[in-house]
């Protein structure tokens, strides 16, 4: 989630990194690429952070990103906001990035104020990394990277996850047939919970997921398909 603020940060690989950093020890790795994913344009009207996400996980899987970071450019930056780049970047392990990055600017700026942060160091912040060229604006020259993806972000359409795995994204308008076709029908009677499994039953229904909890516009979206999903006639075991 720190990615998402413009602090570098990742998570390391195992227990003898982690060990090894407690004692005091050097952590060492490899020199990364850093790639870069230019954003150009802004998410259509009902769009949000899931299907950024989903899209983004698609194109660097099929880049391969593995033990490289990846960091944001482009105007298309300051189109999102917090949680969507929250979301995005609390997925960085479903696309293999050693860590992914935002750059720092004024929606930044703007939760520091918002979780408390005293004006004079907001301003000593801004004024640091503005200094230094680190503060990401329309007109900034672009860094230079091993790498660079570009991403319309007006080409983003509704999407889900699946079947199997989160880069195995679909667009809404196929769900309902990649549904039919992995469900497909059961050879013989399955008992669950002591009961036969009808043609194409639902045994697990599930809105769990890390990345939803970082943005509250998703945690709204998920209480809204389970509202949804009772309406049009799903039970579930007392």
């Amino acid at each position: 989630m720190i990615n998402a603020l413009g602090v570098v940060g990742w998570g390391v690989g195992g227990r003898l990194e982690g060990q090894a950093a407690m004692l005091g020890e050097p952590v060492i790795i490899p020199y990364p690429d850093v790639v870069g994913v230019r954003l150009t344009g802004r998410l259509r009207q009902g769009l949000g952070a899931t299907d950024h996400a989903l899209t983004l996980t698609e194109l660097l899987r099929a880049t391969g990103v593995v033990n490289k970071f990846v960091e944001f450019c482009g105007d298309g930056v300051t189109t999102l906001g917090r949680a969507e780049r929250a979301a995005v970047s609390n997925m960085a392990p479903e696309y293999g990035a050693t860590r992914v990055c935002f750059p720092y600017d004024d929606e930044t700026a703007a939760y520091l104020r918002l979780s408390g942060r005293e004006e004079e160091h907001v301003r000593l912040v801004d004024a640091y990394l503005t200094a230094q060229g680190l503060k990401h604006t329309d007109d900034r020259p672009a860094p230079r990277y091993d790498q660079v993806l570009d991403l319309d972000l007006g080409s983003v359409e509704p999407s889900e996850a699946g079947p199997n795995l989160p880069h195995q994204r679909l667009p809404l308008s196929r769900v309902p047939a990649s549904f039919r076709q992995a469900a497909g029908r059961p050879t013989g009677e399955v008992d669950v919970f002591g009961e036969p499994l009808p043609d194409g039953p639902v045994a697990i229904a599930a809105i769990t997921s890390c990345t939803n909890t970082a943005n509250p516009a998703l945690i709204v979206q998920t209480g809204l398909l389970a509202q949804r999903a009772v309406q049009r006639g799903l039970i579930a075991k007392p």
